[in-house]
């Protein structure tokens, strides 16, 4: 089954490499995957699969885990239903 992933990002708070780091580990795991990007509002890192929200830095406060996204991707490529991600990591915080 195909799998489009748009993640919305706020480029201004840096998270840009936070949206790298997913698009490499993603594409390492499943090279067939489309993901995209579209800038988002204040502190934003929100994730869709194939219209989907399932995960939100705004409801969390922090990142997804990579197997996480990993196992997400994994249940849409099967067809099966998608469950929101409820874990996060906490951002990096420089004091």
């Amino acid at each position: 089954m195909d799998v489009n992933i748009v993640v919305e990002y706020c480029e201004p708070c840096g998270f840009k490499s936070h949206y790298e780091e997913l698009v490499s580990a993603v594409q390492d795991e499943f090279p067939d995957v489309s993901i995209d990007s579209r800038p988002g509002g204040t502190g934003a890192f929100e994730i869709e699969i194939n219209g989907h929200l399932i995960f939100s830095k705004l409801e969390l406060g922090g990142f997804p885990y990579e197997k996480d996204l990993i196992n997400v991707i994994r249940k849409a490529k099967n067809g099966e239903p998608l469950e929101k991600i409820t874990n996060s990591r906490a951002p990096c915080v420089i004091l």
